[in-house]
């Protein structure tokens, strides 16, 4: 059986241009930078971006237009982040790497058809 997830962490979200996305968002939506997260947008690294009440995230990517696809990241609780690293890697049948973003660890993976999904804990 699958550990249990707390919410949908982010999306990441493709943009040519993330200066002008990140105008668009804050006009549109009321979206703001959120500064716990901004060295990340350094070096090509997402700009993280929430709603007003901080519950919606997303993590804008400057990239060339990309397929249509965007990857689901969802949150757990930093003691369930081990079981579910265990969980995929007996589900896939191989070992999942995690990944060591500083303030938060996240494990990648993709469902049959390629559609990708990040779960993230903050430590």
């Amino acid at each position: 059986m699958a550990p249990p997830l707390e919410r949908i962490d982010h999306i990441h979200v493709y943009v040519a241009d993330r200066s002008a996305a990140q105008r668009w968002y804050a006009d549109m939506l009321g979206f703001h930078a959120v500064p716990e997260l901004a060295h990340w947008a350094s070096g090509g690294g997402p700009l993280t971006i929430a709603d007003p009440s901080g519950t919606v995230h997303l993590a804008l990517f400057e990239r060339p237009p990309q397929p249509c696809r965007s990857t689901v990241a969802l949150a757990v609780a930093k003691d369930q982040f081990d079981a579910w690293r265990e969980h995929l890697g007996a589900a896939l049948g191989r070992d999942i790497e995690r990944v060591d973003h500083g303030i938060a660890w996240s494990v990648y993976f993709s469902d049959p058809d390629g559609n990708p999904y990040e779960i993230t804990c903050y430590v």
